[in-house]
């Protein structure tokens, strides 16, 4: 079967369940266990492949893909047995603002709120009539 390249796509699990063209970045996942920072902030330029990135830490340490190893399988971060034990080991939160789009800083804070609160699973507020949340 002949690999696609799929332009945008930012979902790390879709995007190795349908075998579209991957550059094995999963050497990543090794430096930053191994690094050892307690915070990491991640610069790229837009289309750099940020959120794709996210999307594969999220895919490799969250509990929720616990029975996913098959993700990684033929990827760098996979040859090495400590890096398949700690697959799937972790609660994660998975959050980004690649969907924040707005002109304005009040538009961007309430597009910011509503991601946190999809995150948390809860309803966004809307703001009161001054344009507090």
């Amino acid at each position: 079967m002949e690999k696609v390249i799929s332009i945008g796509k930012q979902n790390f699990a879709s995007l190795r369940e349908n075998h579209y063209f991957f550059v094995d970045k999963s050497h990543f996942i090794k430096d930053w266990w191994e690094n050892g920072d307690e915070i990491t902030l991640i610069t790229r330029p837009r289309r750099f492949g940020k959120t794709l990135n996210m999307s594969m830490l999220n895919c490799f340490f969250s509990n929720k893909y616990a029975a996913r190893g098959d993700l990684f399988e033929g990827l760098g971060v996979w040859k090495e047995e400590k890096y398949r034990e700690l697959q799937g080991k972790y609660p994660v939160i998975f959050l980004s603002f690649a969907a924040v789009k707005a002109d304005q800083l009040s538009e961007a804070k309430i597009q910011i709120k509503q991601q946190i609160a999809r995150v948390y699973g809860r309803p966004a507020e809307r703001p009161d009539n001054h344009g507090e949340l």
